[in-house]
């Protein structure tokens, strides 16, 4: 009777513990949801404001940084004489390739711009041929906040023929580099934009709707799991009986 009770509660305690990982992946989902409407809110009040200069981007994000992602700037600068920092691993249409980035800058602020992606070649025997933007333009575009990735390796940044090859986007690593500080985010041109090349983001990649559907899925699954291992438990003592 005590080996049985034993055996009973390991697998009551095995099917709490799956359940509540099911529980906590579908609440993760919603909340992610949640965050995505606040998201397209604040970018629907950043669009009717018409947008803002980078210095006062900047000082939006020094006050409160969450809310600064996708914040709409146009402002007056030039590109400077840097390398194109291209990264890595960006895939466009099943076909390899590049984002180029170059340094602007507005009134001695730095600000990394994504100019757009770039076919390359997989095995990079060859890179692309980026000349760098240079001269005065007046931009359009949003703000990204950097999230930090995964790092494998410390990654050495060095110049080959005026570009630099990244694996992610670190700004502190290019501000030493370039011997600039930049500000703590990346300008994405708008998709309107002349200059540049393919612009092919944008800010919401999955929906809230969708963040729901998963949500209803891992639900499902925990009442499905819970139900089963009811059934098991029921079948297990009956057994035992």
């Amino acid at each position: 009777m005590g080996k049985i009770s034993y055996q009973f509660i390991l697998l009551s305690l095995f099917t709490l513990l799956v359940f509540s990982a099911l529980i906590k992946l579908g609440m993760w989902q919603l909340n992610r949801a949640q965050e995505k409407e606040v998201r397209i809110e604040q970018m629907a009040i950043w669009q009717q404001q018409g947008g803002v200069s980078l210095s006062e981007a900047n000082k939006i994000f020094e006050q409160t940084p969450q809310i600064a992602n996708d914040l709409l700037v146009f402002d007056k600068g030039r590109f400077t004489k840097h390398p194109v920092f291209l990264l890595d691993n960006q895939v466009s249409d099943g076909q390899f390739g590049f984002r180029a980035l170059q340094v602007f800058n507005v009134n001695n602020q730095h600000v990394l711009v994504n100019l757009g992606w770039i076919p390359g070649d997989r095995s990079r025997q060859t890179m692309p041929n980026v000349l760098a933007i240079a001269g005065e333009y007046s931009i359009k575009g949003t703000l990204r906040i950097v999230e930090p990735g995964i790092t494998l390796k410390s990654m050495e940044l060095k110049e080959n023929n005026g570009h630099v090859l990244i694996q992610q986007i670190e700004l502190e690593k290019i501000s030493r580099l370039i011997n600039e500080q930049l500000l703590p985010f990346v300008f994405y041109l708008d998709k309107n934009e002349d200059i540049g090349y393919k612009k092919n983001w944008q800010p919401i990649v999955m929906p809230p709707e969708k963040h729901r559907g998963y949500a209803f899925q891992w639900f499902s699954l925990a009442v499905a799991w819970l139900t089963l291992m009811g059934f098991a438990a029921r079948k297990y003592k009956n057994n035992k009986a």
